[in-house]
This record gives C-alpha cells, sequence and structure tokens, in this order.
C-alpha cells in the first residue's frame, strides 16, 4: 500500500510540474509575442486598428458602404497646431507623465461618482495602448490590457512616436482615421496645413466622432474649440 500511495503521489507532482511548466511557458510566450509586437510598430506603422475593423463591418451590417478613410502622415508633416491642440484638448501633461495622469484619473472618479456625468481619465498614450493593441469595448480585463500595453509603449516608444500614432489611427469621424483624412474631409485640405481653429474643432470632437462634426459644430464643441485655440500656444510638442 505504501507503494502504491508514492506512486500516486509522485504523479500528482508530475501533473503540478506540467502544469506549471506550460504555464510559465505560456506567460513567457505572452511576454515575448508582446514587446516584440509593441517593438515592431515603433518602425512600422499599423496597418489598420481592430476598431476600424469592426466599424466597417457594423456599416455593412447597416447596410452601409464599407468605409475605412486613412491616409498615413508622418510626424513632422502633421500640423503644429494639431499636434499642441491634441495635447491641450485631451492630455495636458503628457509630455511629463509616465502613461497615466494620476490627477485626470482623480478628477475622472469624482466625475464617475453616482454614475453620472461620466468623464474618462484617459491619456493619449492609454488611446494608443487601446486603439492599436486592443479590442473596443469595456471591461476590467481590457483596462489590464490597456495599463499593460500603456507601460510597455512608454517604455519602448518616443513621447513623439506615441503622438505620431495616436493622430493617425484614431477615429476622427464615421469612417474617418487619423489626421490626414479627418482634414481632407472636414476642410478639403492636408493635415499638414490646418489652422489653430481647424485643429482644435477636430480634437473638440473626438469624445463622440460619430456624432459631432467639425464642420458644423454644436454650440459645445465650439466651445470647446475656442478653450482650446485659447490656450494652444502654451503647450510644447514633441520634438
Amino acid at each position: 500500500m505504501a507503494i502504491k500511495r508514492t506512486h500516486t503521489k509522485t504523479g500528482s507532482q508530475n501533473i503540478k510540474h506540467l502544469f506549471l511548466r506550460w504555464a510559465l511557458r505560456i506567460v513567457g510566450g505572452f511576454f515575448a509575442v508582446t514587446i516584440c509586437w509593441v517593438l515592431l510598430l515603433k518602425i512600422i506603422n499599423p496597418p489598420v486598428t481592430w476598431l476600424m475593423l469592426q466599424r466597417a463591418y457594423e456599416r455593412k451590417a447597416e447596410g452601409k458602404e464599407w468605409k475605412i478613410e486613412k491616409d498615413w502622415l508622418a510626424y513632422d508633416a502633421i500640423s503644429t497646431n494639431l499636434k499642441k491642440a491634441a495635447i491641450a484638448g485631451e492630455d495636458a501633461h503628457f509630455l511629463t507623465h509616465w502613461g497615466f495622469d494620476t490627477e485626470a484619473i482623480q478628477i475622472a472618479l469624482e466625475k464617475n461618482e453616482a454614475g453620472k456625468n461620466l468623464r474618462g481619465g484617459s491619456t493619449i498614450s492609454q488611446q494608443v495602448a487601446k486603439n492599436v493593441f486592443l479590442w473596443p469595448g469595456r471591461s476590467w480585463i481590457r483596462k489590464g490590457f490597456e495599463t499593460y500595453f500603456t507601460v510597455l509603449i512608454e517604455l519602448c516608444w518616443s513621447k513623439k512616436r506615441i503622438l505620431e500614432v495616436y493622430l493617425n489611427v484614431i477615429e476622427m469621424g464615421l469612417g474617418v482615421y487619423g489626421a490626414e483624412a479627418a482634414s481632407q474631409y472636414y476642410f478639403y485640405k492636408s493635415g499638414s496645413s490646418l489652422s489653430k481653429k481647424q485643429a482644435a474643432l477636430i480634437i473638440s470632437i473626438l469624445p463622440n466622432p460619430r456624432k459631432w462634426d467639425a464642420r458644423n459644430p454644436s454650440a459645445y464643441v465650439n466651445r470647446r474649440a475656442n478653450n482650446i485655440v485659447r490656450y494652444l500656444d502654451h503647450y510644447k510638442v514633441p520634438e
């Protein structure tokens, strides 16, 4: 009987060791793949995002045409007005934080109490993480991955690269993504030659780009754009 108990104990230990070995392989593989992915997109422009595809399929399901309008614009070609407007309107501490704006998060938590007046505290880095590497939606799992990828891109990319990717992949209208496509769509000009007000209007619609229109701004959007223009020159951009 003692021999049988020894065999049983040994078999159980083998299963645990096998499970642990595979768990370590899976975790190690995850880190290896995601780090390589982030490093790759440091030099290669992401061709498409999950959100772009989802929005396009949603349009098809509604009987509308497939639409993904985007045209990559290199960082140095993007209007400085738009870069400043993005920082002024979306992430005032972009140049100094490490991916997370604790002050904005605290304000968002206070605003979100009681389930009303919902506001987000996402930085530009967090928005790049969720737009480029993740799927749309809200869940604690996705938020955890968003945090992980935010840390990775802050460690591996420059602020210049983060802002460049942000201004080229963010949803800026119905089937419209990025600075160049949005500039052509709203103002019939290149994203390299936007005026301060035009840049501010584009950034002002980002909380709801499928509802708001930079050409026909609501009173709220126009006030927000004017406020961005007022403080635009107080901000610097990554060099």
